[in-house]
């Protein structure tokens, strides 16, 4: 093998290498890229969307104790907006199902808020219901708990799987860095064998060249270098030698 390809040779294994480890690396990056959009499309929405919900039960239960306290005005206009809210918090959260537990925990706040609104529909004003914190504490108080409870089910469930994404996506992005630090540290061993291989194949046998040359012109000592490889390097000892023979056989004139 002449040295042009042997030297070519070794650039192209160490390309190889570092060409094959930020393949995988690129791969793993741009799977963690996807998943993080993934992560937000999903789970960040729906949080989002359950946290709406939680605002608007809220206002919904401040605007029953204004109406408890006789504001039917206020806390009617108050309830409206809250509904509204709420309904599109729910919308929201229908639609973004993506987990398998999340269509039961979907039914159940559907089931309860509409328990709660039957409550707070009915009129209260005017009633028996007005300052009338028992009722207010044994009934639609409770439904308001009950309500919010599956909500927050569903707000947990998210959050869950977003800690459980997270984890995953940590170790992905931990894989993706082993192969750069594999690439890195096979690549000074490589590159340290290869600078040894070049020292013994090449530059050492230049310097016994340059050594058995200098000693034969300064003491006439024939030239007498051997080199174990077939290649440039051989050839030239080989010609060195025929050269340094030849100038010996000539007499002095």
């Amino acid at each position: 093998m002449g040295l042009r390809l042997k030297i070519l040779s070794g650039f192209l294994v160490l390309s190889l290498m570092l060409i094959v480890a930020g393949i995988w690396s690129i791969y793993h990056f741009h799977f963690i890229g996807e998943s993080v959009q993934k992560l937000i499309d999903n789970n960040y929405q729906s949080i989002t969307a359950t946290n709406t919900m939680i605002n608007a039960l809220e206002r919904e239960d401040s605007a029953v104790l204004l109406l408890l306290l006789g504001k039917w005005e206020n806390g009617r206009s108050l309830l409206e907006k809250a509904d509204s809210v709420f309904n599109q918090g729910f919308r929201l959260a229908e639609k973004n199902q993506t987990l398998a537990e999340e269509a039961d925990l979907i039914n159940n706040i559907k089931s309860n808020y509409q328990q709660y609104k039957k409550l707070w529909q009915l009129p209260i004003v005017g009633t028996s219901k007005e300052n009338n914190l028992d009722w207010y504490f044994d009934g639609i108080h409770q439904a308001f708990l009950d309500t919010k409870a599956s909500v927050n089910d569903l707000n947990l469930l998210h959050e869950n799987e977003l800690y459980r994404t997270s984890i995953e996506l940590r170790n992905r992005a931990n894989r993706a860095t082993m192969p750069g630090i594999v690439a890195i540290i096979t690549a000074l061993i490589f590159t340290l064998m290869f600078s040894y291989l070049i020292n013994y194949f090449m530059v050492n046998p230049i310097i016994r060249v340059i050594n058995g040359i200098t000693l034969f012109l300064k003491t006439g000592e024939p030239f007498n270098v051997r080199v174990r490889t077939k290649d440039e390097i051989s050839k030239l000892v080989s010609s060195v030698q025929y050269l340094c023979s030849n100038k010996s056989e000539k007499p002095d004139k």
